[in-house]
């Protein structure tokens, strides 16, 4: 069963941390393959799934370390049926590979922890997230992730996290889809160095685009896949501000055109991504999940909880 579905320990302002840069450090570091930049087809090999655990189990460590929560994000991004087409999965092997997903991410929280634990279903977008080539209407977006989301329903995920979405009307069909079948939702938004999302876009329209579409159904919005210094400027009071509820940051300050050529890992300073992100914090204390996208590993996610209790 769902541990977390009903009340989303997050909710209550306590620290939680997440990570999301396992591709790019499999990528670049542990040279593992991934067509598609799909992390999914690990699942497939006994080998795979001793890495994605490797992962599970040293982000709650890292969690216990530092008493904080973790939310868990399953290596679904694109599991989806056109990034999953392009790279020879059916309809069916995806519905599979989704639902194996998330009953390994619960094995790992019954083994190494509940912090708590929070399980994560991790959805991405239809097209390429820094430029999609074209933007579907939000009756589109639902029906498209619809078919994810069913597949989603029937495990034991505490909740579902849109990440790296470029435009509102995508956002606005994975909420809808989500509210179909009762699940929770984040919306996780991206932005370029100017700290508007890739099609232009202000957070806060966003947001507010998406929260008027939804009737306020989404539990928060984040920020993710971009350097604290591209979007902080833009972090003002107001009520659009409070709907945002984590920060999930790249290690490198590269635009995402830079990150897309790139021959080798930028990982930045994790030390001072903490201390960014922590400043974070300071400024708005109900922002409650931190934690590292591109070019982060541990150190970084570690970094930021230190960071975080120090300050």
């Amino acid at each position: 069963m769902a541990l977390h579905r009903k009340a989303l320990p997050q909710l209550d302002r306590k620290l939680f941390l997440v990570y999301v840069g396992m591709e790019t450090d499999l990528i670049f570091t542990q040279g593992t393959d991934l067509p598609g930049f799909a992390s999914y087809p690990l699942l497939e090999s006994k080998e795979g799934r001793a890495q994605l655990d490797g992962y599970f189990q040293s982000l709650i460590a890292t969690g216990k370390a530092n008493q904080t929560g973790v939310i868990l994000e399953s290596p679904t991004w694109v599991a989806n049926r056109d990034r999953g087409a392009e790279i020879g999965y059916s309809a069916q092997q995806l519905t599979e590979l989704n639902k194996a997903a998330i009953a390994q991410m619960c094995a790992a929280r019954d083994r190494f922890g509940d912090l708590p634990t929070v399980i994560s279903a991790n959805v991405g977008p239809r097209d390429d997230a820094y430029a999609p080539d074209s933007q579907m209407s939000a009756k589109e977006a639902e029906t498209y992730h619809t078919e994810q989301m069913a597949a989603l329903a029937e495990t034991d995920t505490d909740m579902v996290t849109g990440y790296t979405l470029a435009y509102p009307a995508e956002a606005i069909g994975i909420v809808l889809a989500a509210k179909r079948f009762e699940l929770p939702v984040v919306i996780a938004f991206t932005v370029e160095t100017d700290g508007r999302l890739p099609t232009g876009i202000s957070l806060e329209e966003a947001i507010t685009q998406v929260d008027a579409a939804t009737e306020g159904y989404v539990e928060y919005f984040m920020i993710n896949c971009a350097h604290p210094e591209h979007f902080e400027s833009v972090l003002t009071d107001g009520p659009w501000m409070q709907r945002v509820g984590g920060i999930v940051a790249n290690a490198s300050r590269c635009s995402h055109a830079e990150l897309d050529n790139a021959e080798e890992l930028d990982a930045g300073n994790p030390a001072e991504l903490g201390q960014q992100l922590a400043g974070i914090r300071h400024r708005f204390p109900h922002i409650s999940v931190l934690g590292g996208c591109c070019g982060t590993d541990m150190r970084h996610i570690s970094s930021i909880a230190k960071a975080v209790h120090a300050g």
